[in-house]
């Protein structure tokens, strides 16, 4: 499968560029371009170092690592979305996180927080029916059940 080229700017050319850490990783690993402090049960907001020239037809998706949550933070969005317009030379990538322990937790500059895909952006048209053909089916925790 050939790359997608994806133009980068780094607003810290001190920090590493985004990289896979191995070689059947889907994402790249994204780094704090500050130290961050974030109090307890709040939301601090990490500057990720990056803007993003995404070619046409892409998008972006920002999860947190894995081991993010050990430290008590989570990504207070869920998933961060960068759309192909979001590029602008300032438009850095930001990680908005949330703290849910009671006590302060330090990011430090240059620590791995989180992950970067690009993905296929699939346009859709919505049809609006006033009745589906299936019938319902129960919501959560309802498969298999009668």
């Amino acid at each position: 499968m050939k790359p997608v080229l994806v133009g980068i700017k780094r607003f810290d050319t001190s920090l590493p560029l985004p990289a896979y850490k191995s070689v059947g990783a889907a994402a790249l690993d994204l780094v704090a371009r500050l130290e961050v402090e974030i109090a307890p049960h709040a939301v601090g907001y990490v500057p990720l170092n990056i803007a993003l020239e995404l070619p046409e037809g892409y998008w972006a998706l920002v999860a947190a690592r894995s081991s993010l949550h050990k430290r008590g933070l989570l990504l207070a969005n869920g998933i961060g979305v960068g759309d192909h317009d979001f590029r602008g030379d300032g438009d850095e990538y930001v990680a908005a996180l949330l703290n849910f322990t009671d006590k302060p937790v330090i990011i430090e500059r240059g620590e791995r927080i989180a992950q970067l895909m690009i993905q296929p952006a699939i346009r859709i048209e919505l049809q609006e029916k006033m009745q589906f053909v299936s019938k319902d089916r129960g919501g959560f925790g309802s498969t298999g059940r009668s």
